[in-house]
Parts: structure tokens; sequence; C-alpha cells
């Protein structure tokens, strides 16, 4: 943050060549997997967020008639996905469904939480209720432990405005370390800021630097080190290591299956080869 103009930690880049514009940053052979085809699509953007906070309205305002439905591979649970393009670049956007948190205790979430981490979309667009902020934060924080490639969309502004509550969008950006937007799907308001955001950070022009909470106990704290250290050593470029520590912590076995497998090895920034599974043990504390 620059401490004389206020302004939240997320940082220009100079260089079109050190943001590698042209280069998104979807996995787009988990995105296959995951019954997503980027053929003819740039960037994929997600869309996530509490029941109840006007996600499916954003989602219905940004792609009008350009989308359709189905079912996630394997899944009972509907997608919905449709597209849009902006400057010359055209962004497909996928529906997550709508959930409290990333924890993997229902299908849904399971599905939303996987799209994030596996699919590796370009930008993940978070829909708070401006109304309802602290509700809205727990899954926003999950999130933010996952992809470090995010905009808050700070929905129903107007209604906020109607209930005389003040949401200092700049501060909590700054708290956040990703870019907020106020909007009001329903009317329109701030979708063009939005877009803009979204463009900005799939195009590498702002790199965000999400704030991720810190207050274990000494001994988890020593037992995510302890893990971090092992999973960096296996995979040096996974944006999101310490999240996968405290999910292996807390037995989460989808996480420990992608380890066992090598599946992980797919996520690394610089497109890793996969590591075999005998290569891939990970002791977990006690």
């Amino acid at each position: 943050m620059n401490p004389s103009t206020n302004t939240p930690e997320i940082i220009p880049i100079k260089s079109p060549s050190e943001a590698c514009a042209t280069c998104p940053a979807h996995n787009a052979g988990n995105l296959l997997k995951l019954g997503v085809d980027m053929t003819n699509w740039d960037y994929v953007v997600a869309l996530a967020g509490n029941p109840n906070t006007g996600k499916s309205t954003v989602f219905n305002a940004l792609t009008g008639l350009r989308q359709h439905t189905g079912n996630w591979p394997g899944k009972t649970v509907t997608r919905a996905e449709g597209g849009y393009s902006y400057g010359d670049s055209r962004y497909k956007i996928v529906d997550l469904p709508g959930t409290y948190s990333l924890l993997s205790t229902s299908l849904d979430e399971e599905v939303a939480r996987d799209f994030i981490l596996f699919g590796q979309p370009d930008v993940t667009i978070i829909v708070v209720d401006a109304t309802r902020l602290e509700r809205n934060l727990n899954l926003a924080l999950q999130v933010l432990e996952i992809t470090d490639r995010a905009v808050i969309c700070l929905n129903l502004i107007d209604e906020a405005r109607r209930q005389k509550l003040q949401v200092d969008d700049r501060r909590l950006a700054r708290d956040l370390g990703v870019p907020v937007v106020p909007a009001s799907a329903r009317s329109g308001e701030g979708l063009d800021q939005l877009l803009k955001a979204v463009s900005e950070v799939a195009s590498g022009e702002v790199q965000c630097r999400p704030h991720r909470v810190r207050n274990e106990s000494p001994a988890i704290a020593m037992a995510i080190k302890q893990l971090v250290g092992q999973i960096e050593r296996l995979y040096p470029e996974l944006p999101n290591s310490r999240w996968v520590a405290l999910r292996l912590l807390d037995g989460d076995q989808r996480i420990i299956d992608a380890v066992k497998n090598g599946e992980l090895g797919e996520l690394t920034r610089t497109a890793a080869p996969r590591q075999p599974a005998a290569q891939t043990a990970i002791e977990v504390p006690a």
C-alpha cells in the first residue's frame, strides 16, 4: 500500500512481457475434464458467491442471452456458463453453485472448490452482498486462500445506500488485496468497472496480493510450516501450497488423492511435468 495515497495493495505491471498478457492462467486440460471447452475463448472467469447475493443477476447481466446450462461431468449439480466480449478478448464465464464455504462438505462446495483449484480460472469474481458483508467475507477469504486472481463484486450497493449503509470499497480493496467494484447488477450500475477490473487481472495488467488469514495455534502453525516445506520441494511453483497443507491437515480426501497421484503437479505456474505418484509422498504431521 502507498501510505501517502492510501491506495489498495494492487500492483500494476509496467511491461507486457513481464505480465505475459498473451498467456492465460487457466488450465485448459483440467477445464476440459470439468466439461468446459475453451476453444475460441481467451479467458475463463468463475463466478462465486453465497446464495442470495445476486450472483445469478450478475451472471445474466454480463452474458445476456449468450448462456446455456447443463450438469457438471458425473454430478447432479447444474452448471450455467455463458460469454461476453471485452476489448479484443472473449471471456467464458462459469456460474459456480452458490455456497457458504469451500470446505467440500457438500456436493455444491466440492464442485465450486474443484473448479477454482483445478481449473485455475483466469479470474474469480466473488459476489458479495453490500448489506450483509460480514456474512459473505468467510467465502471470500476462502477463495483468496486458493487463488490470487480475484475481483470482489460489491453487489446490491443501491440497497445498501437505501439502508444508509456506507461501505468503504477502497479500504476493503486495501484490506483484501484485490480489486473491489461497487455494483448493482439489476440496474447495471458498476458493470463497466467490473468488466475493466476483470480484464486487468486476467491480462496481468494488475497483480493482486490477497489477504491470507493467519490465526493458527503454534502447534498448527508448525505443522503447516513442515507440510508447506515438503509440498514446495515437490512442486516449487505451486501457487497455493499453504492452502493445500491446510486441507491435508484437515483430511480432505480430494486433496490427498491429488497429492498421491501427482495431479497437484499440473497446477504449477510453470506447467511443470506431472510428478510420478511414487515421488509425491508427503508425511502429514501428527
